[in-house]
C-alpha cells in the first residue's frame, strides 16, 4: 500500500469511528458531565488517572479543568495522579507499581470526589485497584476505555459512568478517549456557566 493511501486511511478509520462513538456515547458522555457538575458544585474534586497515553489524558484533563478550557472561568479541582514522580516512583518501590493510584486514592479522595479511570483496554492493574479504592470512599467513577472493556466493565456500580469506545484499535480508542474529554469539558463549562441546562 502506497504510504499516502495509508496516511488517508488512518484518517478515514478515525472519522467513522468518531462517528460510530458520538452514536452510542453521546448520553453516558452527558451523564458523566452532569456527575461532574454535581461533584464539583458540592465543593468536591474530580481525581484523573491512567497509564502511557491514558496518563497524558488524565494529565490534560485536570489542566483544563484547573487553569480553562475554551471559556473564561474560575479553577475548578482536578488532581493528576500520573504527574507527582515521587509520589508514584515511591509507592511502587515501597508497595507494589498496581497500587500508585489506589494509595492516592485513597489519601485524597473524599465520599462525592470522582475518579476519572482511563485505560484503553480496561485492563491495566493499577486503574482496576484505583477503581476499587474509589469505591470503598464512596466515590463514583467515571471510566474510560475501549475494545470490550476488560476489568473495568466488571467493577462498574450503579453511580457509574462506563464510556466504552467500540474500537478495537489503541490508537483510534485514545484518539476517541481525547474528544470525550474534549465533550466533558465543554459541558461542564456550559452548565457551571449557564449556557446550557
Amino acid at each position: 500500500m502506497p504510504l499516502l493511501d495509508r496516511i488517508t486511511g488512518h484518517f478515514q478509520d478515525s472519522a467513522q469511528i468518531h462517528l460510530n462513538a458520538a452514536d452510542v456515547l453521546a448520553p453516558a458522555i452527558e451523564q458523566a458531565a452532569r456527575h461532574m457538575v454535581h461533584c464539583l458544585a458540592q465543593g468536591g474534586k474530580i481525581l484523573a488517572c491512567g497509564n502511557g497515553g491514558s496518563a497524558a489524558d488524565a494529565q490534560h484533563f485536570a489542566s483544563k479543568m484547573i487553569n480553562r478550557f475554551e471559556q473564561e472561568r474560575p479553577g475548578l479541582a482536578a488532581i493528576t495522579l500520573t504527574a507527582d514522580t515521587s509520589t508514584l516512583t515511591s509507592i511502587a518501590n515501597d508497595y507494589a507499581y498496581d497500587q500508585v493510584f489506589a494509595r492516592q486514592v485513597k489519601a485524597l479522595g473524599q465520599p462525592g470526589d470522582i475518579l476519572l479511570a482511563i485505560s484503553t483496554s480496561g485492563n491495566s492493574h493499577n486503574v482496576l485497584h484505583a477503581v476499587s479504592a474509589a469505591h470503598s470512599r464512596s466515590m463514583p467513577v467515571i471510566a474510560l476505555t475501549g475494545r470490550s472493556g476488560g476489568g473495568l466493565a466488571e467493577q462498574m456500580q450503579d453511580d457509574d459512568v462506563f464510556l466504552c469506545v467500540p474500537a478495537e484499535s489503541t490508537a483510534r480508542i485514545q484518539e476517541v478517549h481525547l474528544l470525550i474529554i474534549h465533550c466533558l469539558c465543554d459541558a461542564v463549562d456550559s452548565v457551571l456557566l449557564g449556557v446550557e441546562e
